[in-house]
């Protein structure tokens, strides 16, 4: 015979109503008696019919995760799954489930987020990215669903929930750290700069040029993309034939700045003794890099936490006042770099 919320509110000593009211998350009861009423749950195997419950509540108790590009080139840079590994973590937390977003280019992936929208097979969104001439941000403030961005909007700054790293002030601190250094000739390479991390950081970069009467050189700033043929061989290859080639590199993400590694080797090039790398984001690939990388830390998985607590948080009171989270950054100093006085 099969366990009933009467079975369970019995041995839990509550009334039956305050066990269903603990599985729909009422904020009235208190986190004792949820806690209680849990335990009585897992004691006697009862199990919560999910499809039942979310017929009643209206609700699929799922979020659904727009990514950056396709599945498999969005989980081929470390961030994304340990991004995605913090949004799991409270969704589990709060019974919610997750599915992405599937396409191979950013028409099918919008149009895969409006076909998710109008089945009504999420309860919320989150996108993973914020960049310029984006369609699906757009349509999600159209619709009215739910929806948070990793990353400051490019628009609708203050009506947009988000959640992001002050990443103007985290490429200041790591340009200003290779300028303490000696480093005066310091170029900075980004992915596609449409997107907004990479605008943010392009401008904490000039800004702490600027601050130590450094020259902005547009010559030092470069850009490629992981998905292009012999990925930042000619973005390297130009910075290197220049008359005065940089001392330095900024490189906005780690897997980035592994490429950059392997083509400095294949030039003979040898980091740091010849030229200095920082990158960002301190995933995996910064530790096992050779030599290990200094990375701006801009804790992925928090970042992930965050934007699906304050998501889950929205969705359960949509008359809330919408929250956006800035998340610390800090250096994670390693084997990259050298003071430029060791030239001399």
């Amino acid at each position: 015979m099969s366990v009933t919320i009467k079975d369970v509110a019995k041995k839990a000593g509550v009334a039956p109503s305050t066990v269903s009211r603990v599985i729909a998350e009422s904020p009235k009861i208190s986190k004792e008696t949820k806690k209680k009423v849990r335990k009585v749950m897992d004691e006697l195997g009862y199990h919560l019919n999910l499809n039942a419950r979310n017929l009643v509540q209206k609700s699929t108790k799922t979020i659904g995760i727009v990514l950056k590009n396709s599945a498999s080139q969005s989980l081929l840079n470390p961030v994304f799954p340990e991004i995605l590994n913090g949004i799991s973590a409270f969704c589990h937390q709060e019974d919610f489930s997750i599915i992405l977003t599937s396409g191979s280019s950013e028409e099918e992936i919008f149009q895969d987020t409006v076909k998710i929208v109008q089945g009504k097979k999420v309860d919320g969104i989150i996108v993973m990215y914020s960049k310029k001439d984006d369609k699906v941000v757009p349509y999600l403030s159209e619709c009215g669903i739910p929806f948070l961005v990793i990353g400051k909007p490019v628009f609708d700054l203050n009506e947009v929930m988000y959640v992001d790293n002050d990443n103007v002030f985290a490429a200041k601190q790591a340009t200003d750290y290779l300028i303490k250094l000696g480093h005066k000739q310091i170029a900075f390479i980004s992915a596609a700069p449409n997107y907004e991390v990479s605008v943010s950081r392009c401008y904490g970069y000039k800004l702490a040029l600027t601050e130590n009467n450094l020259e902005i050189k547009e010559s030092y700033i470069k850009s490629f993309q992981i998905e292009q043929k012999d990925p930042g061989k000619q973005a390297v290859t130009e910075l290197l034939q220049m008359t005065e080639p940089p001392t330095a590199l900024l490189i906005a993400d780690d897997l980035q700045a592994m490429l950059v590694l392997l083509i400095l080797r294949e030039l003979k090039i040898k980091v740091p003794e010849d030229v200095s790398i920082v990158a960002f984001n301190n995933t995996i690939i910064s530790r096992l890099s050779s030599p290990p990388l200094t990375s701006v830390n801009i804790q992925t998985y928090q970042l992930g936490y965050e934007a699906a607590r304050c998501l889950i948080e929205q969705i359960k009171e949509p008359d809330s006042s919408k929250k956006s989270v800035i998340i610390p950054t800090n250096m994670e100093e390693r084997e990259s770099c050298l003071a430029i006085n060791h030239l001399k």
